[in-house]
């Protein structure tokens, strides 16, 4: 008796894409869920943050209304969950850092769910390594993430790109809420790459022209989802009014995409809300469209080369 016939629940890969379709040596892309939260100073729950992305994912449709095709029915590869070092945050990073480093090797696009921020050094750091020092990174955030320490540990979401501001180029974007301390380092290191908030209201796109002048050639992405607004992405551990909107967000997007060389991204903070499952779709249909257009970009949609 053969199970050829029998239809089954779509699996854990993102999109619900079948084993023959994301196979990881034939993949283009690799998802890597980290489910960590141990800095997190509001509201916990970013651990499940991986499987609602996931599980959302599910639901978008294959078909990209803007590129005309389905630019990831094949060539994404999900790895397991990352287990958290027991013993602490270092080494948590330390393991990221070498998932990552092994998936660079390998030829691929190296994609992390988060998670809380404090994670996103760890990506940053491998594909710096394999870049150099042109790398710049673009941050969309509520927050500038820059104490040097916050609740005794260097570790903390909170100053995870104070850990990297001195080894690539750091652009963030959305910016609306940081501390004394990190507006004294502001200005102190000189750091003229905050796009704030505040700057990016009404019809006036010159903000996104100051973004692309800032970055490099090879850029790395790292989405903290409280950078959207509380209206449509309530789900975050910190939110913050005044965020950023679904369109302009992706308008900033394409263009980064379409005109420099992305080498991976993360989308982390996602802090699930039981029975709000708007949230978690948004940052899965981010992701697919994220990845879409890179994928269109890079040829490696089906037979392409």
């Amino acid at each position: 008796m053969s199970l050829d016939n029998v239809h089954f629940k779509a699996g854990y890969n993102f999109l619900g894409l079948a084993e023959e379709d994301s196979r990881y040596e034939d993949a283009r892309a690799v998802i890597i869920p980290v489910p960590y939260d141990s800095t997190t100073s509001y509201r916990a729950g970013t651990r499940e943050g991986p499987f609602a992305i996931l599980t959302a994912s599910r639901q978008v449709e294959l078909y990209d209304l803007d590129l005309q095709c389905e630019p990831l029915s094949s060539g994404v590869h999900t790895l397991p969950e990352l287990e958290p070092d027991m013993q602490g945050p270092a080494a948590t990073l330390q393991n990221i850092e070498a998932a990552v480093k092994a998936v660079l090797a390998d030829g691929k696009f190296p994609v992390m769910f988060g998670g809380e921020h404090s994670i996103s050094s760890a990506p940053i750091k491998a594909v710096r390594e394999k870049y150099g020092a042109g790398l710049s990174v673009l941050q969309l955030d509520a927050h500038s993430d820059l104490r040097d320490t916050y609740e005794n540990t260097p570790y903390n979401h909170a100053a995870v790109m104070r850990r990297v501001i001195d080894l690539v180029k750091l652009t963030q974007v959305g910016i609306r809420n940081t501390c004394r301390d990190e507006m004294e380092f502001i200005k102190k290191s000189g750091h003229d790459g905050i796009i704030w908030a505040s700057e990016m209201t009404g019809s006036d796109n010159a903000w996104i022209d100051r973004v692309m002048n800032r970055l490099t050639d090879n850029v790395y992405i790292t989405v903290d989802l409280d950078a959207f607004d509380p209206s449509i992405m309530p789900a975050t551990g910190t939110p913050e009014p005044g965020g950023m909107l679904w369109y302009p967000t992706l308008q900033l997007l394409n263009r980064v995409i379409d005109e420099k060389n992305v080498v991976g991204f993360d989308v982390v903070e996602l802090c699930p809300i039981p029975g709000n499952i708007a949230s978690d779709f948004l940052a899965a249909k981010l992701v697919f469209k994220m990845l879409g257009r890179i994928f269109k970009k890079n040829g490696w949609i089906g037979g392409e080369s």
